[in-house]
């Protein structure tokens, strides 16, 4: 029997999860991160392989990572040697996907008060994604570059495990594919194995309520629009 109680709750925090980009400078006792990782581990992954491999930056190696990745995107010569280490969004964009990303684009730029075309303020909001929105805590996810596409499947679920599992514990996050185009300046800095690669960051921390662009709340399409049912 279902316990409704128990599926109101879990409901809530499914609903209550988005994506944060500003974020109180209040530390997460390294328990608590623990907590969250541990049960986190929890996701299912093909044959039980549990692809994937956390690096928990704080303080200086935060600072650290984050400096030199600005540096480089703030360096038109430099930045352009850098690119993704996969390929995570479509090579040709078509509807309703492109629609959708522009909306949250428009969305958060209308929030923070950026004027379609300031280009200068939208590179500045683009490298907060490098300081992880001055949370307290990055995460920086890798795997091995033997594992194939299922194993991405696999790291997804653990993916929403961290952000759902955090949630509920009064913290908030946000994912971050942006890292993925300076994942040799992440390669050094980590010391990173030849074998891994970066799937993504991660923004933790507690949110800042006062942050415009924290009201930000996207929506889902209908099940109308993605649903087949057959019977």
């Amino acid at each position: 029997m279902t316990d409704l109680s128990l599926s109101g709750a879990v409901d809530e925090v499914m609903r209550g999860r988005y994506s944060c980009r500003a974020f109180l400078p209040t530390a997460v006792p390294k328990h608590l991160i623990e907590d969250i990782l541990s049960v986190a581990s929890r996701a299912p992954s093909g044959t039980n392989i549990q692809p994937w491999k956390v690096s928990v930056l704080t303080g200086e190696s935060k600072a650290r990572l984050s400096e030199r990745i600005v540096a480089a995107f703030d360096d038109p010569e430099e930045a352009a040697t850098h690119s993704d280490c996969y390929q995570y969004y479509p090579s040709k964009w078509q509807s309703p996907y492109i629609d959708r990303r522009r909306a949250v684009g428009l969305a958060l730029y209308q929030l923070l008060g950026i004027a379609k075309g300031d280009a200068k303020r939208m590179h500045e909001q683009h490298a907060r994604n490098f300081r992880f929105f001055d949370a307290p805590v990055g995460l920086i996810f890798t795997i091995d570059t033997i594992m194939a596409q299922g194993s991405y499947l696999d790291y997804g679920m653990l993916l929403q495990n961290v952000m759902l599992a955090a949630k509920a514990r009064g913290l908030d996050t946000c994912p971050q594919a942006a890292f993925l185009q300076f994942h040799r300046i992440i390669r050094d800095e980590l010391q990173l194995p030849e074998n891994e690669t970066v799937v993504c960051g991660m923004a933790l921390g507690y949110a800042d309520p006062n942050a415009p662009e924290n009201a930000l709340r996207t929506e889902r399409a209908p099940l109308a629009e993605w649903v087949r049912f057959s019977e």
